[in-house]
């Protein structure tokens, strides 16, 4: 990209642009300078001066097999030969009608055997909260309008998926607005509400063996099947929200896996297409599918869709997408990955006690906490933005990724060789020493 043309467009997305979870009085004064990313390939991303960095957030916990995947590059250029979009309202497509298929083939048999796709991890949600609250109404309990949740959650920003949130910043403006929510610091305390309370929950939401937006904070060990079990002794339907930790991050395709859990609803997005296009899917059972059938008359129907609802540009690279799995024996090629990230998080910490406190990993991804002093356990004032400055010095050693205000994130692609996660970690070292001082 030459001067003139990075100046121009710099200019114009100054003036015209709104980027997400951005204060954009800071984005556009004069000395800040957007990074452009023009191309990637692997875990590798490159920007406008044709600078490399390593991919350490998976484009915002999207790629999973690297950008420019042959097979998946190869599986959308043939789906452009046939047609890039198909209203699934009244017709049917190829890719998708074997995408579904193809899902329900990853739980045990009887179990989830209904997919309704839509566009992202937000509408996901949303598909699972309306789909409960109808299955309560026709199955003669319209008593149950309410959701349970757990503080610090993160569900999506529309309005349904705000609303079941547990994070203030994201949620408290817009509350009064949506779905009456009870939130709960874990399951122990959700076991003590009175049967008054939880006859009148349609269903409960997590986000299974770890809180993304919360800081990767870990749920402890089986608290996710103590869940499934409270759930079925009170007729409360499951949700879990696995658009982050779905497909591979947690070391096996899902982290529902790990404790033996079948949900009610599984929600997916992100690396549901290895990041490439935006598709999202909501999973579930027979039972609850059948509670929709019946005469047109008597409108049980789902009335619910998206224009874009099955689309098949998204659903021809998720399944090439799947297929790398299977053919690249990417699960098992993961953990001695992360058995690697173990090791080198706890060398990073060691490496500045002072600096590094709590270090939280879950399969491939990891969150690590920045202290002023960790031995006091005092932060560092959150408006002084360390974790954003860390990452920005992480740049300059070749690391892209994002912090949750002081939590240094890493989630790379599952594809990252083991010199490459040397790489990344060196990175945030070098991040860490030039923002908080040497160690």
């Amino acid at each position: 990209m030459v001067p003139d043309d990075l100046a121009r467009l710099t200019a114009w997305d100054k003036s015209h642009a709104w980027h997400p979870f951005t204060q954009m009085q800071d984005w556009t004064a004069p000395e800040h300078q957007p990074l452009f990313i023009t191309h990637g390939e692997g875990v590798w991303l490159v920007d406008h001066a044709g600078r490399r960095y390593l991919d350490g957030n998976s484009t915002i916990w999207t790629n999973l097999h690297g950008h420019r995947h042959p097979h998946l590059d190869a599986a959308l250029r043939e789906q452009l030969g046939k047609i890039a979009h198909v209203s699934a309202l009244g017709f049917s497509n190829e890719p998708a009608t074997r995408l579904a298929k193809a899902l329900v083939e990853l739980w045990p048999e009887g179990t989830l055997s209904r997919v309704f796709f839509s566009d992202d991890g937000s509408t996901a949600i949303e598909c699972a909260v309306k789909m409960a609250l109808q299955y309560h109404q026709l199955a003669g309990h319209p008593e149950r309008v309410g959701f349970a949740a757990f503080e610090n959650a993160y569900h999506g920003d529309t309005m349904a998926a705000a609303t079941l949130g547990g994070i203030g910043t994201f949620a408290d403006r817009f509350r009064r607005f949506g779905l009456t929510t009870h939130h709960f610091p874990g399951l122990a305390e959700l076991e003590q509400v009175p049967s008054a309370l939880s006859d009148t929950l349609a269903a409960v939401i997590i986000e299974p063996l770890i809180q993304g937006s919360a800081g990767m904070q870990t749920w402890p060990a089986g608290m996710l099947a103590g869940l499934r079990r409270w759930c079925d002794g009170r007729g409360v339907l499951l949700i879990c929200d696995e658009v982050m930790t779905g497909f591979g991050r947690t070391g096996r395709m899902f982290a529902c896996e790990h404790e033996g859990v079948v949900p009610d609803f599984l929600c997916l997005a992100k690396g549901l297409t290895g990041g490439y296009l935006p598709l999202a899917a909501t999973l579930t059972t027979e039972r609850i599918y059948g509670a929709f059938l019946g005469r047109y008359e008597e409108l049980k129907t789902f009335f619910y869709g998206h224009s874009y609802t099955g689309n098949p540009l998204g659903c021809a690279v998720a399944l090439a997408s799947l297929e790398v799995f299977k053919t690249g024996h990417t699960l098992a090629r993961l953990q001695p990955k992360i058995e690697l990230m173990r090791q080198l998080l706890e060398e990073l910490a060691a490496r500045h006690p002072r600096h590094v406190g709590a270090v939280r990993q879950c399969g491939l991804i990891a969150g690590i906490d920045l202290m002023e002093n960790a031995a006091e356990a005092r932060a560092f004032p959150w408006q002084e933005q360390t974790g954003a400055r860390v990452c920005l010095a992480a740049r300059a050693a070749g690391l892209l990724t994002r912090p949750i205000r002081d939590t240094l994130v890493l989630l790379p692609p599952l594809c990252i060789t083991e010199e490459e996660l040397k790489l990344a970690v060196s990175a945030l070292s070098h991040g860490i020493t030039s923002v908080c001082g040497a160690a």
